[in-house]
């Protein structure tokens, strides 16, 4: 038995050598053949990389798995970030929703306090803007109060800074207001301190000049 185990031995070492001696003649050519700089080198070493090179392939098959799982993760976590972000938002949301709803119920109570269809006996009633159906030619909105209310055709109507116009046509529920800009507009006024009379006249600007006064060296910037 300890003779057939050395003949195999004498048999296997020189077939060893041969095969080590080969790879390294085969490297140390290869390393020759990659740093020979010729044209006809150039193209044998990429005939070598055409032939070899695609059949790596599977090597690559791993990695490629890996970058996708890579991939993946942070797109999961992009989408992740992104929903908990839109669930701040809703969050925000929902609480500007619930401060709208409590302004819409303390508007309500504020026009139930306000009383905006008042009395006709009183002397003046508070109504709201329907609409404004001014145009290039005509300044004039819409009050949601009319000859219910005890509005009549000709009253002055004032907002918090002031006088605004006049009723010019009254509905059962609606009336129309002509203002002062209207370039049909003309109101008698009275300026102060000097007491001079003039028409404020309507000419479609945000500020209408007074025409006719009686004394205009009376009057000053400012009166």
């Amino acid at each position: 038995m300890a003779k057939d185990r050395g003949s195999n031995d004498d048999y296997v070492r020189p077939i060893r050598r041969i095969l080590v001696g080969g790879v390294v003649l085969f490297l140390f050519a290869l390393f020759v053949l990659w740093r020979i700089d010729s044209p006809r080198a150039e193209r044998f070493r990429a005939m070598l990389v055409d032939r070899f090179v695609p059949s790596m392939d599977w090597a690559l098959v791993p990695v490629t798995n890996v970058a996708g799982m890579v991939e993946g993760f942070e797109s999961y976590a992009r989408i992740y970030e992104q929903n908990q972000e839109l669930r701040r938002e809703l969050q925000q949301m929902r609480a500007w929703r619930e401060a709208a709803l409590q302004l819409e119920q303390e508007n309500a109570k504020l026009l139930d306090l306000n009383k905006v269809r008042l009395d006709p006996s009183l002397t003046f009633v508070t109504g709201v803007v329907l609409a404004d159906s001014g145009s290039p030619f005509r300044q004039s909105v819409l009050l949601n109060v009319g000859a219910r209310d005890g509005i009549r055709d000709g009253w002055a109507t004032t907002d918090g800074l002031g006088l605004v116009g006049r009723i010019s046509g009254v509905g059962q529920t609606t009336a129309r207001v002509i203002l002062l800009t209207d370039p049909g507009s003309r109101i008698p006024v009275t300026v102060q301190p000097s007491g001079q009379r003039g028409i404020l006249a309507g000419d479609n600007s945000a500020l209408p000049p007074v025409d006719f006064i009686e004394d205009l060296d009376m009057v000053r910037p400012g009166d």
